[in-house]
């Protein structure tokens, strides 16, 4: 008993500094820097360490080596996207706008397997709570959205100007992905015959062909097809 216990405590030891080793070297600041890559080489490399720990089989010297192999090899992706930048897209991937100009980019979003719910999360990470709000999104290589708001939107606030403040309300979704959400258009205080009027106005006939709809009190109905 008294000698399991001493080989557990020795390759835990050795296992935290291993890793606290790769991790140093491989230069990791912030974990909302990490790229899908790198967040799933973590993970691989914390289950090698693990498993080397806790199979009796497996000795101290495994445990070095599984770190040592696999920080090497992320280790040599590192260094291949820094060395050739044209290895950056394969192994890191690349920025998309999928805000263009206020409308959402339906191409892009399918493109990196994301739907408008994650899309509007993403939003709110960013304290912005509608779409219409932003002039441009960038879905980052690391998941995160960049956001760069429409002027009338933007800073300064009205605290800086001395204005008096307004009531504020919270948009509601009425369509999402072609379909209408009832309960939201109810909460709205509307119905589907305003809903139809609405979509009429901006020349849509059918709501299948909207990827997305958004009412704000006091502003009109924001509406993005999937053309746009």
């Amino acid at each position: 008993m008294n000698t399991n216990f001493f080989y557990l405590t020795t390759e835990l030891i050795v296992g935290f500094f291993a890793l606290l080793v790769i991790t140093k070297v491989l230069g990791k600041t912030q974990i909302t820097q990490l790229t899908p890559f790198d967040f799933i080489s973590a993970l691989v490399l914390g289950e090698l360490v693990g498993n080397a720990i806790y199979d009796k089989e497996i000795g101290v010297p495994y445990v070095l080596y599984a770190v040592f192999i696999w920080g090497t090899l992320i280790y040599s992706v590192e260094w291949l996207t820094q060395k050739f930048k044209a290895t950056r897209s394969i192994l890191e991937g690349n920025p998309a706008i999928v805000i263009r100009e206020g409308k959402i980019d339906y191409q892009q979003l399918k493109k990196n397997h994301l739907d408008i719910n994650q899309l509007q999360h993403l939003l709110r990470e960013k304290d912005v709570f509608s779409v219409r709000e932003v002039a441009y999104g960038i879905l980052e290589a690391n998941g995160s959205v960049s956001i760069l708001k429409k002027s009338n939107y933007d800073l300064p606030n009205k605290q800086e100007l001395n204005l008096s403040p307004q009531k504020v309300y919270l948009p509601v979704t009425l369509i999402l992905d072609g379909e209408i959400l009832y309960n939201n258009l109810k909460a709205s205080g509307y119905n589907l015959t305003w809903l139809k009027q609405q979509l009429s106005s901006h020349g849509v006939t059918d709501e299948k062909d909207v990827l997305f709809a958004e009412w704000l009190e006091g502003d009109s109905l924001y509406i993005n097809t999937y053309s746009q």
